[in-house]
């Protein structure tokens, strides 16, 4: 299970989306359904095809790395952290691998 989630809210648009940080339970069970239904269409269908050509063995890898991947292309979009489920927001910068950018007070 992911050990915290993040919620990033994109300062020009108001759009907030929740990212967990961590392993990926949902991926394992379910394939390529958890970005579809997050509006990742992108990872979706890269999971489905990468799944199509392993019979579904690429599960196994995308449940490691698939919410790092969701995280670093919120922040390729501009969202920024609002706040955090539980723990600090610099161990879970350490655990996606890039600096998490936070949003200002005067923005929110």
């Amino acid at each position: 299970m992911a050990f915290t989630s993040v919620v990033f809210k994109n300062p020009n648009t108001g759009a907030m989306k929740e990212a967990p940080i961590g392993f990926s339970w949902t991926v394992f069970f379910f394939g390529f359904l958890p970005p579809l239904f997050r509006g990742d269409i992108k990872w979706a269908a890269i999971m489905f095809i990468v799944a199509c050509f392993t019979f579904g063995l690429s599960n196994f890898v995308f449940m490691f790395i698939y919410n790092k991947l969701y995280v670093r292309d919120l922040i390729g979009a501009g969202f920024k952290a609002q706040s955090i489920a539980s723990g600090d927001l610099s161990y879970a910068s350490a655990k996606v691998g890039i600096e998490i950018p936070r949003l200002d007070a005067v923005a929110a």
